[in-house]
């Protein structure tokens, strides 16, 4: 490496590719219900931190509010990111949907935490940090 070089540690490399991927991704919940607490948001980001190490991605940030989460991810570019959506949005509804019973399995809910839309946003264009920063500002319920 030339002496000039300066490593970043946000960019990373693979044996081929050199990559900096970030997606801003927003889950709602099934009909909009405002059925989040702090408590199930926890489980959430943990299982969404396990899902996104399966696929060698990285949970930079993650919050929500009672009717949905933001999460931003940094992940590579051999993810499509369907399948990473797909599998975020499945594994971490079923563990809070099997622990908070009561809260999810409303008949009104048909059994379903998340709505089957998502929003997903590169973060190319916008500072990291104005992301970050915003995901941190959401108002976590108690």
């Amino acid at each position: 490496m030339s002496p000039r070089w300066e490593p970043n540690p946000g960019i990373r490399r693979g044996r081929t590719v050199v990559y900096n991927l970030h997606v801003h991704a927003v889950f709602v919940t099934k009909y909009r219900r405002g059925i989040l607490n702090n408590e199930m948001l926890t489980c959430c980001e943990e299982v969404m931190r396990r899902v996104c190490e399966a696929f060698e991605a990285e949970l930079r940030e993650f919050n929500g509010e009672a009717d949905h989460v933001h999460l931003l991810v940094h992940y590579p570019p051999k993810v499509a990111l369907a399948s990473l959506v797909n599998s975020l949005k499945g594994v971490s509804s079923r563990r809070p949907r099997a622990e908070f019973t009561g809260r999810v399995n409303r008949p009104i809910m048909h059994g379903r935490l998340s709505s089957p839309s998502y929003f997903t946003g590169s973060c190319g264009g916008a500072p990291l940090r104005a992301v970050k920063d915003y995901i941190a500002r959401q108002k976590r319920p108690n």
